[in-house]
C-alpha cells in the first residue's frame, strides 16, 4: 500500500476491494482507504453474500454494500456463485447443486439483490473440491442457466475454470466457449497450489503459470476483451515484480483489441 500510496504504475487503472472489509471502516486506515478511493477507480467483489445459501439473504449488509457502492461511484458489484453460509459464516467457498430447483433459488436471490442494490450486478464462477451431492447437469451449463433466469452479468474467472478443470475433469477451453460472451464483463486471472498432480488448491499466493495465461490468452481470443483483475491475496512480491504479470495481462489484451479498452489491478 506505500508504494501505490507513492505512485501507480500506468499499466494499474483500477482496483478490486471486498466491500465487507471496509463498510464502517474508520481511523487511519478508513482515511486512507477514503484518500486512495477518491483518486483510483475500484471494482468490489463480495465474500459473503451467500447467494446458493439456506439462510435468507443479508438485507442489512446488502443496504450497506449499497451506500458504499454510491459513496465511492462503484461501478461493478460482484458475487460468487457458490454459499457460505447457514446459521453462520462457514469461511469457505460451497458448491451449490447443480440443478433446475437450485437455478430457480439462486437466481430469484440474485434478482433481489439487484432490486436492493438498484443495479445489475456480475457473478462468478467459483472452484470446488468436491462435487454438490446432487447433480443434474455440468457446471457450464448450469451457470448460464442460472445467468439466464437472473439475467444478471458474469463474472469470469479463468484461474477457476482451469482448477476445476483439473480437479473435475473437464475441458476448460470447452467450458469457456460455451459462455455466453455478451454477459462476461469482468475477468479474474489468479495463482493456484498442486496439492497432487490432479488436485489443485486456489490460493491466489503464486505467480499464475503457463496454462492459465494460455486460457486467458485463448479467453479474449474467444469472449473478448474485458476488465481483468490479477488477484494476489498473500506472499505478495514487490510491486515492481507483481506488475510484470499485469503487463502480462496487458500484452495479451493488445493483441484482440486495440487500443485497449481497459487496464487491471492487483487485488
Amino acid at each position: 500500500m506505500d508504494d501505490l500510496d507513492t505512485r501507480v504504475p500506468d499499466v494499474i487503472r483500477f482496483f478490486e476491494v471486498a466491500p465487507e472489509n471496509w463498510i464502517d471502516m474508520g481511523g487511519t486506515l478508513g482515511r486512507r482507504f477514503r484518500a486512495f478511493a477518491e483518486r483510483h477507480n475500484f471494482v468490489c467483489h463480495g465474500l459473503s453474500l451467500s447467494l446458493g445459501g439456506p439462510s435468507p439473504l443479508d438485507e442489512v449488509l446488502l443496504r450497506k454494500i449499497k451506500g458504499f457502492l454510491d459513496e465511492f461511484k462503484v461501478a461493478l458489484y460482484t458475487e460468487h456463485l457458490s454459499y457460505c453460509s447457514d446459521d453462520g459464516h462457514l469461511y469457505d467457498l460451497l458448491p451449490i447443486p447443480m440443478t433446475e430447483e437450485a437455478v430457480k433459488y439462486v437466481a430469484k436471490r440474485i434478482r433481489q439483490t439487484q432490486d436492493i442494490l438498484g443495479r445489475r450486478i456480475a457473478i462468478e464462477n467459483a472452484s470446488f473440491y468436491v462435487n454438490a451431492p446432487i447433480s443434474e447437469m455440468d457446471e457450464p451449463t448450469f451457470v448460464r442457466a442460472v445467468l439466464e433466469e437472473a439475467d444478471c452479468d458474469l463474472h469470469l474467472d479463468v484461474n477457476n475454470v482451469y482448477v476445476n478443470s483439473v480437479n473435475h475433469g473437464f475441458d476448460p477451453r470447452a467450458y469457456i466457449a460455451s459462455l455466453p460472451a455478451k454477459r462476461v464483463v469482468y475477468m479474474h486471472t489468479a495463482g493456484h497450489y498442486y496439492e497432487a498432480e490432479d488436485f489443485i488448491i486456489d490460493t491466489h499466493g503464486a505467480d499464475v503459470i503457463d496454462p492459465v495465461w494460455n486460457l486467458l490468452d485463448f479467453t479474449y481470443q474467444t469472449i473478448g476483451v474485458v476488465p481483468t483483475l490479477l488477484e494476489r491475496d498473500f506472499n505478495i512480491p514487490p510491486l515492481a515484480e507483481l506488475v510484470k504479470e499485469v503487463e502480462r495481462i496487458d500484452n495479451l489484451q493488445r493483441k484482440y483489441e486495440h487500443p485497449p479498452v481497459t487496464q487491471h489491478a492487483h487485488g
